[in-house]
């Protein structure tokens, strides 16, 4: 059964990369870079939090216009509940002159939550954000849904020395016309190497709306998370996701 459900989303994942290629308006690959320090929450904790850095290239490796700094504090409702707020700073240049100061400057604050639910190897998060948006001073809101799923290959949950597969589409929205902003999807191979690490790289497609035009940009994403196991409480079960 595993293997059947592997090769079907294989085939789902190229199928969908094939159809968002027709549409990109930017037929570069860029490079899209993620380092992430988590402290969750256990059994005995129920604070926790984040550190984020993120950049952006226009090409593979090359001309990075895009750079994000960013943390958040987390709560643990319940089990498998979480709720988060987080703050951050964003940096965009233009990538075709990257001496010229920034195009713009975003200071952002959203709040978080964050289900997640275990299905046998079928690891599912479903998270719902609210953004408060300052873009070079002009105040936006935004709302976000993401569905990630998670699949370990050679075990049957994420622990050490585990590779797996991890599938997620996000929506945003805005309170203004068009209320449809984005749509991102990734399909990426990670590993698990131990309590702490893990590792994952594979495609990111970023399909961007607007009054005047829409189009999608293709990446190769590479994320590398580590998280803080604290020495009292009892680790959960955990999804390896970006907090982005």
């Amino acid at each position: 059964m595993l293997k059947n459900l592997v090769g079907l989303t294989f085939m789902i994942v190229v199928l969908t990369l094939c159809s968002l290629k027709v549409n990109a308006q930017n037929n570069k690959t860029g490079t899209w870079g993620i380092a992430t320090v988590v402290l969750p929450g256990d059994s005995t904790h129920k604070w926790g939090g984040y550190i984020e850095l993120q950049t952006r290239a226009n090409e593979l490796f090359n001309q990075f216009f895009y750079t994000e700094t960013k943390g958040g504090i987390s709560y643990d409702i319940a089990n498998n509940y979480t709720a988060l707020f987080g703050t951050g700073r964003y940096v965009t240049k233009d990538f075709n002159n990257l001496a010229a100061p920034p195009t713009v400057q975003e200071f952002r604050m959203w709040e978080q939550l964050t289900i997640n639910s275990f299905l046998d190897r079928i690891k599912l998060e479903h998270r719902y954000r609210a953004e408060q948006r300052w873009l070079n001073g002009i105040y936006r809101n935004r709302f976000r849904y993401r569905l990630n799923a998670v699949i370990p290959i050679n075990h049957k949950k994420i622990s050490p020395k585990t590779f797996f597969v991890s599938i997620f589409d996000e929506v945003f929205f805005n309170n203004k016309a068009p209320h449809f902003e984005r749509n991102r999807f990734s399909a990426a191979v990670g590993y698990q190497f131990d309590k702490s690490l893990s590792v994952q790289a594979g495609y990111l497609d970023q399909y961007n709306y607007s009054l005047t035009s829409a189009g999608a940009k293709n990446n190769l994403a590479i994320t590398v998370m580590y998280r803080i196991n604290r020495k009292n409480g009892k680790p959960k079960e955990h999804i390896p996701t970006t907090n982005d």
